[in-house]
């Protein structure tokens, strides 16, 4: 397929695609999926290798969140049954984040519900990274705290943070359909800010909220032009008791091409399999490990994921390798730029720029169709139905910070 050949090539060499050769990636048939998987796996092979980058949630603060973003089980107003806590003291954390590391995680999230953080909130969240650090040399920490103010960032990056998560979700014409109480314009500034600090910038999206295909490359070209360093891709999660609760809108198949498509347009970026993988690409999860090379071990924010254990067979007999805790992630040409990416060297391209937390959909607290055709191919058939609703994949997690039990990592 001349389509995918000229991907690969402009992969290869860090060019951006167009955005009619983005949206004919979501419009290919499932016939080429597998064509279009292996094409976008080249891509990924080359920039890193056969490594899958391990990170670890911890929910410092769960629910009670004052912002409205519909896809959140901790938004005002949700009935969702999840836990709800105040803020884990630092040693509680550390003992969290601790099961993760021993599961092989090489970077633990601190994602805490909320706008964004008081001054003493962030007093709070020091005080972790630090009992973090202490106890596990050589571990990445990645804040998500929501909205930042002015010199929080550099406060976060003084503690010891080596970066921040905050997620756009959606295209900017579409943000006001699903959060009213603050603007999309807010969060790039946060990113904005995180980055200004030194921080590497973490920053993504959501999928399956009745989004367009034109939806899903005007947010990833705009996180191109953010320039993060990794960007997670969330699958929705739709929790009963939240405004989204009947969006059903993804199959396995969607979650790979929008992957593959996230990679061609990044190609040198961290991409990182978020919340939502184990429902909607369930038994399909093996190949999207040749177009991500980050996930995250065991449960989400407030639902549970598959087993750490099973995490770590599925990335063994995929024939993948965990990365190691002294291996750089990141391509030499973006890790010697100090966090800095995509299109600030020359040459351009997200591949010419290169996150997860608070905004990242599953848990997260403020902070996530069309036919196309180029380059030759006919137009797409119409999408498919998507399958059932699978609710019965949607399951709260009981476990693990905020609890008595153990984690699952």
């Amino acid at each position: 397929m001349d389509l995918l050949n000229t991907l690969v090539d402009k992969g290869l060499r860090r060019e951006l695609p167009t955005r009619e050769e983005a949206l004919a990636v979501l419009a290919t048939s499932d016939d080429d999926l597998l064509d279009v998987v292996a094409a976008a796996g080249k891509v990924r092979r080359k920039w890193f290798g056969r490594r899958v980058k391990l990170n670890y949630l911890v929910n410092l603060k769960s629910g009670l969140c004052p912002e409205d973003c519909s896809y959140c089980s901790q938004r005002l107003g949700s009935t969702a049954g999840i836990l709800k806590y105040t803020w884990l003291k630092p040693d509680e954390a550390s003992q969290a984040a601790a099961a993760g590391l021993a599961g092989g995680a090489k970077r633990v999230c601190l994602v805490a519900s909320g706008r964004g953080p008081t001054d003493r909130d962030v007093d709070r969240v020091s005080e972790t990274i630090k009992a973090i650090k202490d106890g596990n040399e050589g571990v990445e920490v990645c804040a998500c705290l929501g909205l930042l103010s002015d010199g929080q960032a550099e406060r976060l990056r003084e503690a010891g943070a080596d970066a921040y998560n905050h997620n756009l979700n959606t295209s900017e014409s579409t943000y006001g359909e699903i959060t009213t109480t603050h603007t999309y314009a807010d969060r790039v500034d946060t990113v904005n800010k995180a980055h200004a600090a030194g921080l590497s910038a973490c920053s993504g999206l959501i999928a399956g909220m009745g989004e367009s295909d034109e939806d899903l490359v005007d947010v990833v070209y705009a996180l191109r032009e953010l320039d993060p360093d990794s960007v997670p891709v969330n699958f929705l999660i739709p929790f009963e008791g939240t405004p989204l609760a009947k969006e059903w809108n993804l199959t396995p198949q969607r979650c790979l091409r929008i992957l593959a498509m996230v990679r061609f347009v990044c190609p040198d970026v961290e991409v990182r399999i978020a919340g939502g993988r184990e429902v909607h690409l369930r038994t399909l999860q093996p190949l999207a490990l040749h177009l991500a090379n980050s996930i995250f071990l065991g449960d989400y924010l407030t639902s549970e994921g598959q087993a750490g254990k099973a995490d770590l067979e599925m990335i063994a007999d995929a024939g993948f390798e965990v990365e190691g805790a002294g291996e750089v992630t990141l391509p030499e040409h973006r890790a010697s730029a100090g966090g800095g990416g995509c299109g600030s060297h020359a040459g351009g391209g997200c591949g010419s720029h290169e996150g997860a937390g608070c905004g990242s959909h599953e848990g997260a607290g403020c902070g996530s169709h069309a036919d196309g055709g180029v380059c030759g191919t006919a137009a797409a058939e119409p999408a498919a139905p998507a399958a059932e609703p699978r609710t019965d994949l949607v399951a709260v997690r009981r476990r693990g910070a905020g609890t008595d039990l153990a984690p699952n990592a």
